[in-house]
């Protein structure tokens, strides 16, 4: 289990979709920017892979993270029309053929890092189109859409698993908005997955959460604790109040993990500042989860609907993760007389010995 956990990304609680763009224009034309991981995709490493280094073509893709701008540029030119042919920009089911105009690629830079490439293309809008669907090919990953017009600040967005359509997307003289139930939704859903079953980290932090104490009360504190916490900083960061970088967010969650296995190792039994400590970490989490919503967006006009649906969705998944843990173990093992020694003790060992390693590898990608 413990070798199974460490091969993980160090960064398994962010999501990586491709992020498109497509902003329409008066004159009858479109701009589609899409900011990608162009080394993956040349290298032909899919949404199947956990890892690059999993892949069979993790030989290639770390050639590629070490080229240069320009040389990296002249790749992504030469791969361009097949990924071109991946794209199903539709209107009115009538395909699109973009014409693609170029690449920003950034400098090397650490190579245990992504590197966010920017493709540029360029596409003609039918006369009279009513409606757009947009899809990304199934091997090229998750994706995110957001369609526009040039010069207005309404803007719908999608979040699609690998290969699935968007929803027509109307063409009137106004984007027309999703309704608040199907923002809603949405992103509840969002919330929900990134704890399930993406987010590793945060499922081994309320583990550790859990073990300690099986029974009902005390869990419900420190469960409510770490969501009032975690709302409070990802609400402060998505209005822009707070801000820090993931180089010093990403080491302290990792470490909060490490702290939480370890006292339930020192300890048999819950202290009353265990909800302080949960809360102070519920505030660290927060920023991780800022990360994944800033990168996807949140809907001007339902901007609160969606901020406090991810928030619920989250604590559903959190929920999720404490029930599997009680039907698992707690209900049947709870309230046996070797249950600490046989369950807690090795379960929490190896949760810090996988948060220790992270806090290692994520302090040592700084």
């Amino acid at each position: 289990m413990l070798a199974l956990l460490v091969e993980l990304p160090a960064w398994a609680h962010q999501l990586r979709p491709d992020i498109v763009t497509v902003t329409l224009k008066g004159d009858g034309t479109y701009d589609l920017i899409a900011a990608v991981n162009a080394e993956a995709l040349i290298a032909e490493i899919g949404p199947g892979s956990q890892d690059t280094s999993e892949s069979a073509n993790a030989a290639i893709y770390d050639a590629l993270r070490v080229l240069p701008p320009e040389a990296l540029q002249t790749r992504i030119a030469e791969y361009a029309p097949k990924w071109i042919a991946g794209l199903e920009l539709s209107f009115d089911g009538q395909r699109s053929k973009p014409e693609f105009l170029g690449a920003e690629v950034p400098a090397v830079g650490d190579i245990q890092r992504l590197r966010i490439s920017t493709f540029r293309l360029r596409g003609k809008i039918p006369p009279g189109a009513r409606d757009l669907v947009w899809r990304y090919r199934a091997d090229f990953g998750d994706s995110v859409v957001r369609v526009g017009f040039a010069g207005r600040e309404a803007i719908q967005s999608e979040y699609l698993r690998p290969g699935q359509a968007s929803k027509p997307i109307p063409l009137g003289i106004q984007l027309a908005s999703k309704s608040r139930a199907e923002v809603a939704l949405e992103y509840t859903g969002l919330g929900f997955t990134h704890i399930l079953p993406k987010g590793l980290d945060h499922i081994l932090f309320v583990l550790g959460i859990f073990l300690l104490s099986t029974r009902l009360k005390p869990l419900l504190f420190q469960v409510t604790a770490f969501t009032i916490a975690h709302s409070i900083t990802l609400a402060l960061s998505m209005y822009g109040i707070i801000s820090l970088p993931s180089t010093i967010v990403e080491p302290l969650i990792s470490l909060s993990i490490v702290y939480v296995a370890i006292e339930n190792v020192l300890t048999a039994r819950l202290h009353s500042w265990r909800v302080l400590i949960v809360f102070l970490f519920g505030l660290l989490h927060g920023l991780g989860f800022a990360g994944v919503l800033i990168e996807l967006g949140l809907p001007r006009n339902e901007f609160v609907t969606a901020l406090i649906t991810f928030n619920i969705g989250v604590e559903f998944g959190q929920l999720a993760v404490i029930s599997i843990g009680w039907f698992a173990a707690g209900k049947w093992f709870g309230k046996k007389p070797w249950y600490r020694q046989r369950v807690v003790i090795p379960c929490s060992l190896i949760i810090a010995a996988v948060g220790m390693w992270w806090t290692v590898e994520r302090v040592m990608l700084i």
